[in-house]
């Protein structure tokens, strides 16, 4: 499958190791429910900006919708052979746990907690903060033109980027981030202190909003 070539160079990174400024994630998932993970990917952000991208296939233990290996590409086949949930949160636990975390919207956190309490993982104390609320305090123009979602960013902001790919939106995350950073001339833990627009929240097309 030629098209996701960049999926490939993802899997077959090794775990980035050492200190990061904040480590971006993203995870899709199987189906409509939010602990079916099938695919986990990170963006870690070292202190020059350089950013070193892992993804890993999970084995979520349910069926995968038509819709969303559509969306993503990922079927049964794929995630033959990966690690389950819990050893996917062992594996990756200890570097995530001693960072920053960023998230393009809330859904990764809720899967997270939603893979931990439907297969008995300990429910992980990990930091979190929203590249959709940094987003909006950085281009707040979008409110209610087009939005925040990374399909709005990746035309307004020039990104390049497969959508729906774990390892290529968790990047697309991170250089959101460090856009807003050099557009607001502060680091992004200041900008999510910043008072927001007070707006309706946006309305995402359903591509967007789906894992």
């Amino acid at each position: 499958m030629a098209e996701w070539q960049a999926r490939d160079g993802h899997l077959a990174a090794a775990l980035p190791e050492g200190a990061f400024r904040f480590i971006a994630l993203d995870v899709e998932t199987a189906c409509g429910d939010a602990a079916s993970i099938c695919q986990i990917g990170l963006a870690c952000v070292r202190e020059d900006g350089a950013i070193e991208t892992f993804a890993t296939y999970v084995d979520p233990q349910m069926r995968f919708s038509a819709f969303n290996t559509q969306l993503h590409g990922i079927a049964a086949e794929h995630v033959a052979g990966a690690p389950l949930f819990g050893a996917a949160i062992a594996q990756l636990g200890p570097l995530l746990s001693r960072h920053h975390l960023i998230q393009h919207s809330s859904f990764d956190a809720r899967a997270v907690r939603a893979g931990c309490a439907r297969f008995g993982v300990p429910d992980v104390a990990w930091r979190w903060g929203d590249s959709v609320k940094i987003a909006r305090r950085a281009w707040p123009e979008f409110i209610g033109n087009g939005g925040h979602g990374l399909a709005h960013l990746k035309r307004q902001l020039g990104l390049q980027f497969e959508h729906h790919d774990a390892g290529e939106d968790a990047r697309a995350a991170a250089i959101v981030v460090l856009k807003a950073e050099e557009r607001m001339g502060m680091p992004f833990d200041e900008i999510l202190h910043q008072p927001g627009r007070r707006a309706p929240e946006p309305i995402y097309p359903v591509s967007d909003l789906i894992e």
